[in-house]
């Protein structure tokens, strides 16, 4: 299985003209691996989640999952937002089952499935309590459950831990990781935090701006994958790369316009 975008346009009327906003992006993505797409504001980074999940059509190209061309929202995609989403009025395990709910999937069925996640996310203790008696890394450890409950070929993540503090931040990364390889699930996560994007993943996307495109794709081979690493100088030597493209982009979208 794999996720296939090839040859992507995204354009929007306005009262000036079309806005370009992708253009020609191709990215392959294989079963089991933990990509980031990385830009500034104006990379089109949402734009292009919105289309992988079905929210929004290309203008041309296309998005497809294990060779089916993608024309709406379906369950074979997950998609955990930065801001948690979760129903205030639903116990945690109420919040887990919702998804399943709405697909018409048995009671018992849904229940054992929530529970299942909420195990894997270490939250199996919290399941009668309401959101607003958790943390902000426990209410993203839900959401993120919620999404792995209809066990989707993909996990798609609109820069998931932007409202968190960087203590919870660091956490919530390693606890990323560790779900990602029991899981063995298939990630897709935008994000403008590179040293976020070279800690988790192994292959970047360096997205440009106005329009977005793919400038370069980085392989990244880290010697361990603990927050030491950031410590080692192959870890600085990506993140000044990625740096330096993000630089020389932002003054390029600065000179066209």
């Amino acid at each position: 299985m794999y996720l296939q975008i090839t040859h992507l346009h995204k354009h929007f009327n306005t009262k000036n003209g079309a806005l370009v906003v992708l253009k020609d992006i191709n990215m392959t993505i294989e079963q089991g691996e933990f990509i980031c797409a990385v830009g500034a504001s104006g990379s089109g980074k949402s734009t292009l989640l919105r289309q992988i999940a079905g929210l929004d059509t290309p203008t041309l190209g296309e998005v497809s999952i294990d060779g089916q061309c993608v024309t709406g929202p379906g369950p074979d995609r997950g998609m955990v937002f930065q801001h948690y989403t979760l129903y205030p009025w639903m116990t945690v395990q109420e919040n887990a089952e919702f998804g399943l709910k709405l697909q018409g999937v048995p009671k018992k069925q849904r229940r054992e499935q929530a529970s299942y996640y909420l195990s894997v996310v270490g939250l199996t203790e919290f399941a009668k309590s309401l959101p607003k008696e958790l943390s902000g890394g426990m209410k993203q450890r839900v959401a993120i459950a919620r999404a792995l409950t209809s066990e989707p070929k993909v996990l798609l993540m609109d820069e998931p831990f932007g409202a968190l503090d960087i203590h919870t931040k660091e956490s919530m990364h390693e606890f990323m990781l560790d779900l990602w390889q029991r899981t063995n699930i298939t990630i897709f996560m935008i994000t403008h935090d590179v040293e976020e994007a070279v800690f988790l993943s192994n292959r970047i996307y360096a997205l440009g701006t106005r329009p977005g495109t793919v400038r370069k794709e980085i392989s990244i081979k880290l010697p361990h994958r603990t927050h030491t690493v950031k410590r080692h100088s192959t870890f600085h030597d990506y993140r000044d790369e990625l740096m330096e493209l993000m630089r020389r982009h932002g003054q390029e979208a600065i000179a066209a316009a």
